[in-house]
């Protein structure tokens, strides 16, 4: 078995690492994931406790769109779910292209933003009603109950995991980046938002006033959609099958381990909690031997190399004009380009180009002959293209997009070309830089470097604390008290205003001690002059 790990150095503290273990029996794992790229992430880690000897039960949507009902690695319940996310996504990405390439005002933030939220809303309440249903069927519910899970593994970008798990009394762990109201660190960690730009702000953690008040609103923003949009989506469950109030990021923050996609070669830095986990890059390997094929079509090109694009799984071509703008850029090159596209073919298509449904991606960013990454800038993609040392031209299209590749930017390992800008010139200009810059392949593999010199890999830390949290039945002695606490305890105000009460009191005090030392003195002074 390969993990991400960089040299033979890495391979003996793996081994090493391996012999100081506390084994673990294979155990009952629940597993409630999301659908889409979250999937993907999540398959990766189930693929290796599977591997381990872990028993896996998957709660699914019945018209899930990636995660299958039948598989080698889980045993899945599956719940009725009136409408797909795939309906409302198509509307929405729809819009989103629309909108980026008219180019970013304030009205088409506004209503992009209104959207989303709506949209948002409606998946949590999809999944409230999946909650609903499990622990309203006895036989569902009994057999959850008859199978004895040691944890709760989840993704809370939806919520129903985390109520589930304080449903069943079970221990949390979350395979996270994204929750609710937004970035997870927002939730758990002190997060100063003088230097820590919300996702979705386009800012870096080098920010100016005005910079600063812009990130201090989409805060705002994300507060508003948590409480207003999000919160009242499980008001009924809370009133119908739990005692006490709580909220989600109080559940959020009751979690026993954060298994956290991301780190900080890819991330800028931030305070963090002791029950964080940093697994950025865990899903990648040592390449693989590409198919006869593929690799036919790779080494063809002699020292010119290959130009990967791919606009990931959402997202299966761009409108047709740009597509044509594309493909006869991609004709001029001396390079040969694949390019995952799913659309009509391009009338300009070259025929040093080769379209293709779907690409190990993976093992072509590990392979000596690609020099350039098109790339949406997706989590997976980036933390990608970091591992295996590719520079990137990126096309941001929607939600965290532009914020990943403006990381990789901000390190000069990335180029970003927005879609509003996006035509042949751009497009050539951009990929002819990133291309004979040196700068870029050498930020970008110094980044590889750095990600790659830890002393576990990603997975290896992965599996270790969820196997550590079946094995202590919790880690609650790495959670914060934080959320026990009101927010005005949190943040001290009670104690500022006792503080001030007590100030005011003395000066008060004082001022009356003075004013009748002063009047007394007057007093005697006129009885003197009598």
């Amino acid at each position: 078995r390969r993990q991400c790990g960089g040299g033979t150095g890495f391979h003996h503290k793996r081994a090493l690492f391996s012999l100081c273990l506390v084994s673990c029996d294979g155990g009952n794992i629940l597993v409630v994931p999301l659908d889409v790229s979250h999937w993907v992430n999540m398959k990766v880690i189930l693929e290796e406790l599977h591997s381990r000897g872990h028993n896996l039960t998957v709660i699914r949507a019945s018209n899930s769109w990636y995660i299958p009902e039948e598989s080698p690695l889980y045993t899945s319940i599956s719940v009725e779910m009136d409408e797909s996310m795939e309906d409302f996504f198509d509307v929405y990405l729809e819009e989103q292209l629309r909108a980026q390439r008219e180019g970013a005002s304030f009205w088409t933030f506004l209503k992009l933003t209104t959207h989303w939220m709506s949209m948002f809303s409606n998946f949590q309440e999809m999944w409230a009603e999946v909650f609903i249903k499990i622990v309203e069927d006895q036989k569902v519910l009994q057999s959850i109950l008859e199978s004895k899970y040691e944890l709760i593994l989840t993704d809370p970008a939806m919520a129903v995991g985390l109520y589930l798990a304080k449903f069943l009394k079970l221990p949390v762990v979350l395979n996270v980046r994204w929750i609710t109201s937004g970035e997870g660190h927002f939730a758990l960690a002190p997060s100063p938002l003088s230097y820590i730009p919300v996702p979705g702000s386009g800012l870096t953690d080098k920010m100016n006033f005005i910079q600063r008040v812009k990130n201090f609103l989409l805060s705002s923003i994300d507060l508003f959609q948590q409480k207003f949009m999000v919160e009242p989506c499980y008001f009924a469950i809370r009133e119908k099958y739990f005692e006490g109030r709580f909220d989600i990021i109080s559940l959020l923050q009751e979690a026993d381990i954060w298994l956290f996609r991301s780190d900080f070669v890819f991330d800028y830095p931030r305070p963090t909690m002791p029950n964080v986990v940093y697994i950025g890059g865990f899903q990648c390997k040592p390449a693989q031997p590409l198919p006869a094929d593929l690799e036919e079509f790779v080494q063809s090109t002699g020292e010119h190399g290959v130009i990967i694009m791919t606009l990931g799984t959402l997202v299966n071509a761009l409108p047709a004009d740009l597509t044509d703008e594309v493909a006869r850029v991609f004709a001029k090159l001396p390079q040969k380009v694949i390019w995952r596209h799913k659309g009509a073919t391009p009338s300009t298509l070259g025929n040093n180009t080769l379209i293709v449904d779907w690409m190990p991606q993976k093992d072509l960013l590990g392979h000596p002959q690609i020099k350039l990454f098109v790339a949406h800038g997706g989590t997976n993609g980036v933390q990608e293209a970091i591992y295996y040392g590719v520079p990137v031209l990126g096309i941001p299209l929607f939600f965290d997009q532009y914020d990943n590749l403006l990381r990789l930017q901000d390190r000069g390992a990335a180029k970003i070309l927005e879609l509003s800008d996006l035509n042949a010139d751009t497009f050539e200009q951009g990929i002819q830089e990133v291309l004979h810059t040196d700068s870029y392949r050498m930020n970008i593999q110094r980044m590889s470097r750095l990600h790659r010199d830890q002393p576990l890999a990603p997975m290896d830390q992965a599996v270790f604390w969820v196997e550590y949290v079946m094995r202590h039945k919790g880690a609650p002695h790495l959670r914060t008290e934080a959320y026990r606490m009101p927010w005005y305890s949190y943040y001290s105000l009670d104690v500022l205003l006792l503080m001030l009460t007590v100030l005011t009191a003395l000066i008060v005090s004082t001022l009356g001690v003075f004013r009748f030392l002063c009047c007394r003195r007057r007093k005697k002074s006129k009885a003197k002059q009598n």
